[in-house]
Formats: C-alpha cells, structure tokens, sequence
C-alpha cells in the first residue's frame, strides 16, 4: 500500500465484486451492506469535496441494492461497440 491512499476504496470495491458474484440473496445484501460501510470509511477519510460525495453516493446506492430498491444493472454505464469517427480533411 502506498501513502496518501484510501485503503477503503479497495475494500468497497471488493465487497462490491463479492456482492455481485454472490449466489443467494442473503450473502448478497450482506455484502452490499458491507460495500456501503466501507465507502462510508472511504468518505471519512476524505476531506470534503468531489472525492467525498462520491464515496457518500457510491454508499447509498449500495445501501439500495441492499434493500433492494435498485437493480445493479441499471448504473453500468453502456459500451459503445462502434469505432469512433475519424475526421477527414
């Protein structure tokens, strides 16, 4: 671990992967509720700012997956499959 790094942003990240390759409901919303704790000790360890209310959000959306108010699917951001366009001159 490096200094000046929030070790609990790799721990969230990690309960987050564990929820989503969870089998049963009830180790899901476990590790949801983990996920958003540990964001919410990312988000203390911060100082106030862009980096914080990131934390802080990223700890109420896992507090909804938990009661399950959300579907995970629906914040993946979508790919685009097509190559950018290239401008001719």
């Amino acid at each position: 671990m490096s200094f000046g790094k929030n070790p609990f942003v790799a721990k969230a990240e990690a309960a987050e992967q564990k929820a989503a390759d969870a089998t049963d409901n009830i180790s899901r919303v476990s590790a949801y509720r983990d996920a958003a704790h540990q964001w919410d000790r990312a988000a203390a360890k911060e100082k106030p700012g862009k980096y914080r209310a990131e934390y802080e959000a990223n700890a109420e959306r896992n507090r909804a997956l938990a009661d399950g108010e959300d579907s995970p699917t629906e914040r993946l951001p979508v790919k685009s499959t097509k190559p950018p366009p290239t401008s001719m001159n």
